[in-house]
C-alpha cells in the first residue's frame, strides 16, 4: 500500500554500496526506517543531501502490516533550505537536535502537534538570519511539553537537576545554590523566548548542559549525546 506523507529526516546509516537506510519522522505513520537505493553514487546523480538530519520531504513510501524496513517510492524536497547547509552553525544545531529527536521520538503513529511543531521550527530557523544563539535550548523546552514532561517554570527545571541523585554525587556544592542562579534564564527562555538574553556562551553551554540532564531523567536511556562536543565548539565564543 501506498501512502502520501510528509516527513522530517532523523538520520541515515550507510547500506551496502551505493544505498543508506533512514529514519524519518513521517506526519501519517509516525517514526518510520526505509531502505534508499542509489543515493549515495558518485557524481551529479547523489541525492544524498535530501537525507541530512532535518531536511524536509514530500513522500510517497510503502506501508507493511508487519512493520520494519519498507521502502519510498517518491520523494523530493518539501523547503528547500536558504541558509542551513551553507551555515556550519546551523547544520552542527540540527546535527545535534536530530540526534536527541531520534532517541526520545519513537511511536510510530501520527502525532499532528509534534509534526507540525517540529517542521514550522526547522523552517523558521532557515529563514532566521540573526538571533538564534538560543534555538536549540527553546527547542528542547518546547519539544519537552510535546513528550510529557514540559516544565512550567525555570524553578522546575533547576530542581529536579539538582536534587537528582547524579547531580549531588557529582558535586560537592550545594546543587541548588550551584544551579539556582539559572533559573531566571529558564524562565525567560520558557515565557519570552524571542527576547530572552542569556550573556554569553559559556553561560549557555551551562543552560545546556541543565537541560540535557533534565532530558536524561524524563527519557529513558538516553545515554550520551555524541554530538554535543561538536556543537559546544562550534558555538563556543
Amino acid at each position: 500500500m501506498l501512502v502520501k506523507t510528509r516527513g522530517i529526516v532523523l538520520n541515515y546509516i550507510k547500506y551496502r554500496e551505493s544505498s543508506i537506510i533512514t529514519k524519518i519522522y513521517t506526519e501519517t505513520l509516525g517514526v518510520q526506517s526505509y531502505i534508499v537505493n542509489g543515493v549515495r553514487k558518485k557524481g551529479t546523480g547523489s541525492r544524498i543531501a535530501l537525507f541530512q538530519p532535518f531536511t524536509l520531504l514530500d513522500m510517497v513510501v510503502y506501508t507493511s502490516q508487519r512493520g520494519g524496513l519498507t521502502r519510498i517510492s517518491e520523494y523530493r524536497s518539501a523547503h528547500p533550505f536558504a541558509t542551513i547547509p551553507f551555515d556550519i552553525r546551523k547544520s552542527s544545531v540540527l546535527l545535534f537536535l536530530s540526534e536527541i529527536l531520534s532517541r526520545t521520538v519513537k511511536e510510530e503513529e501520527e502525532n499532528p502537534p509534534l509534526f507540525h511543531f517540529l517542521f514550522n521550527a526547522v523552517v523558521t530557523f532557515d529563514e532566521m538570519d540573526r538571533g538564534f544563539e538560543n534555538f536549540h535550548l527553546v527547542f528542547l523546552l518546547q519539544l519537552s511539553f510535546h513528550l510529557g514532561f514540559g516544565p512550567s517554570s525555570g524553578a522546575e527545571v533547576v530542581e529536579q537537576v539538582a536534587f537528582s541523585p547524579n547531580t549531588q554525587a557529582a558535586t560537592s556544592a550545594p546543587p541548588v545554590l550551584a544551579l539556582q542562579v539559572h533559573e531566571a534564564y529558564f524562565d525567560q527562555l520558557l515565557k519570552e523566548p524571542d527576547y530572552a538574553t542569556i550573556p554569553n556562551g559559556k553561560v549557555r553551554r551551562e543552560l545546556l548542559d541543565i537541560v540535557i540532564r533534565y532530558y536524561q531523567l524524563h527519557v529513558d536511556r538516553l545515554g550520551e549525546i555524541k554530538s554535543l562536543a561538536i556543537l559546544s565548539e562550534v558555538l563556543a565564543e
